[in-house]
């Protein structure tokens, strides 16, 4: 680490003891009885308040014909959104009439960048805010409030993960991918099995491939699209217990699945949830195939 990294972050006069931060910002925070260095400890835009705060949209780049990728600016340049993996936040606007419209959503910036978060979101027919965020032009704000942890990641938490997800449902699945993968000491074996409608509608692909490259041993990824091109090298149509129980290592104390995705694939691999905090039983593909929810984790 350089000379200027360090000072960036030595911030307090006690001394204490070095501190890991799993699942979020993982580094060490050094504090001395000297109190000649200056404090430039990095910042969190999100502390777990009841407060709302309002991010400038910076970017907004067109994915497919009904998603986006949209980049906001966290309150300073050198700020982390103080967000863990895996998590996610809220967000608000008012309509004309006065009503509050609120929606969570899961970021896919890694949790350690600066300056900027940044969300891929899909536009869906009806949809209040789906449709408001999709509307907003760049230096528009929108209101943002969190983080809200779904599942705090700690490394080598299981033997290995599988992930399966469809459509934006990508998106926590991503944050644990990115989170195990970037980490040399997280042994972690992790298999993705992923499904979207057509090759172009496969969301974050290039950052995924990305990391298969960089982690072929400890990675696996399935794409799976419904209406598959002649040339498609992938699996066509949906994810099926047959091919999850050729896939998969069985149910184990050493292994965790997690979901995520629309209604459908819900019903059919795993069963809904029933509220935020009732994960409810587990039915469809995975019950078929002994997992309990013991074994399930339902975004």
């Amino acid at each position: 680490m350089s000379f200027a990294r360090q000072l960036n972050r030595l911030s307090n006069p006690r001394v204490l003891f070095p501190v890991l931060a799993t699942a979020g910002t993982i580094g060490i925070a050094f504090h001395y009885s000297s109190t000649s260095f200056i404090s430039n400890e990095t910042g969190k835009a999100f502390k777990s308040s009841d407060e709302w705060i309002d991010l400038k949209l910076s970017k907004s780049i067109d994915l497919t014909k009904d998603t986006k990728h949209l980049i906001f600016d966290l309150p300073n340049k050198d700020d982390v959104s103080g967000l863990v993996t895996a998590s996610l936040l809220l967000t608000k606007f008012v309509t004309p009439k006065g009503s509050n419209v609120i929606r969570p959503y899961t970021p896919v910036s890694d949790v350690e960048q600066k300056g900027t978060i940044e969300f891929v979101i899909k536009k869906y027919e009806g949809g209040k805010m789906s449709t408001h965020i999709h509307d907003l032009k760049e230096n528009d704000t929108l209101s943002f409030k969190g983080p809200i942890v779904k599942w705090k990641w700690e490394p080598n938490q299981y033997e290995s993960i599988a992930l399966i997800g469809g459509g934006t449902g990508i998106t926590p699945l991503y944050q644990l991918l990115n989170q195990i993968t970037k980490n040399p000491e997280d042994k972690t074996k992790v298999s993705l099995f992923y499904g979207s409608l057509t090759e172009g509608d496969i969301l974050i692909k290039k950052e995924i491939d990305d990391i298969i490259s960089k982690h072929k041993e400890q990675v696996k990824v399935h794409y799976f699209v419904d209406k598959a091109s002649a040339n498609w090298d992938g699996q066509s149509g949906v994810i099926t217990k047959d091919y999850l129980e050729s896939h998969l290592p069985g149910p184990s104390k050493d292994s965790k699945i997690f979901v995520c995705g629309p209604p459908g694939l819900y019903k059919a691999i795993s069963g809904p949830k029933v509220s935020p905090s009732d994960q409810g039983e587990v039915t469809g593909a995975l019950a078929d195939l002994g997992y309990s929810k013991e074994n399930v984790f339902k975004f």
